[in-house]
């Protein structure tokens, strides 16, 4: 479908944003390429997909008491406090993205098919159906400029894209350098749940990356990890101990084609990868990310971190075969952040407290 700034997704109840709801698989595939930006991806005639600005007088409106709320601090405890899928908004627009405006949406697999200790759909067999979307920090997507690529993702506990009943998903968020890479290639792009911090490569951008970061200290402790633990308990017993990997890296395999092109886009980038440019039709091809996890690592520095992990373990791998760039994509879709424990595996060390019930 065209996209149509007047009609943006199929009706849905006001359960769609309640954080107790649960989704449909396929509903949730339904309203992101509802509103694709285009009738078929690479034809000619199609416009550019659109790239919506990062700015730092997005970021502090509302910081001032003038009876509106900080627009920034009211998106971070959003993504903290709702366990929603869809976040449609009382109009029906959804929510502008502050900080990772541009993204392409992808849908497949996680596939579990190693020896490992840990619970819940990180345990060897588990299979999944996944949500995610592909972003880049800021406002720039182009290949040569230096950009964040980061990659998250919602888990379905189940292999049926048709399943009756709405289930509750498992979200992940990972990503390169919170200030930034050169990266050339997303082939070439480390995604971890514990990226490094470089704050001046985002050059003007700076404030606002520490701006977000302290902000996210206050709403949620630990403003660069993003835990791992709604993985290692979905699906689980209730009486069984979750065991959570500490860190989580997602790559892509060496033998993964690699898309050329002076200033690619990202999302073209990844569109290329699964379809052939004006045709729609569906190609056979894969992109895959390998999954490694490790309960090793050690970070340094205060402003500028980094990270030194040891004893990496392949566990699976995600498989995409579809994938789409559209306004749902960009606004309604929603990924919740795993609230911080203490102890990663006893939901009683939670820091942040309960939202009130709606």
């Amino acid at each position: 479908m065209k996209f149509d700034s007047d009609h943006l997704g199929p009706q849905g109840t006001d359960a769609d944003d309640k954080d107790d709801a649960g989704s449909r698989y396929a509903d949730v595939k339904a309203a992101l390429f509802h509103n694709a930006y285009y009738l078929t991806w690479g034809d000619q005639g199609e416009p550019e997909l659109p790239c919506y600005a990062v700015t730092l007088g997005r970021i502090l409106r509302g910081i001032l008491p003038r009876g509106l709320p900080w627009q920034l601090k009211a998106a971070a405890e959003r993504t903290v406090d709702s366990g929603a899928d869809l976040r449609w908004g009382t109009d029906r627009r959804g929510f502008r993205r502050l900080l990772h405006p541009n993204g392409v949406c992808l849908f497949g697999r996680w596939i579990i098919d190693a020896e490992s200790d840990f619970s819940g759909y990180f345990r060897p067999g588990s299979e999944a159906l996944i949500v995610a979307r592909y972003s880049t920090c800021c406002t720039e997507s182009r290949r040569g400029y230096t950009r964040s690529l980061s990659l998250v993702g919602k888990l379905y506990p189940t292999t049926d894209p048709d399943h009756a009943d709405p289930l509750r998903t498992a979200n992940f968020i990972t990503q390169e350098d919170l200030g930034g890479e050169r990266t050339l290639y997303i082939n070439d792009a480390e995604l971890r749940n514990a990226p490094d911090v470089t704050p001046w490569r985002r050059g003007w951008g700076t404030p606002i990356l520490l701006i977000s970061g302290l902000l996210f200290k206050f709403v949620d402790v630990e403003p660069a990890i993003r835990q791992l633990h709604s993985i290692a308990e979905l699906g689980k017993p209730a009486d069984e101990p979750t065991r959570t990997p500490a860190f989580m890296r997602l790559t892509v395999p060496a033998d993964q084609p690699r898309i050329e092109g002076d200033g690619l886009d990202f999302r073209d980038e990844i569109l290329e990868q699964l379809y052939d440019r004006g045709n729609s039709a569906s190609t056979g091809r894969k992109l895959i990310f390998n999954i490694d996890v490790t309960n090793q690592g050690k970070r340094r520095g205060l402003l500028r971190q980094r990270w030194r992990f040891d004893n990496w373990q392949r566990i699976g791998r995600i498989e995409f075969d579809e994938a789409v760039a559209s306004y749902n994509g960009d606004f309604v879709v929603h990924f919740h952040h795993p609230a911080w424990r203490t102890d990663r595996n006893d939901p009683n060390t939670t820091r942040r407290a309960a939202p009130p019930t709606r």
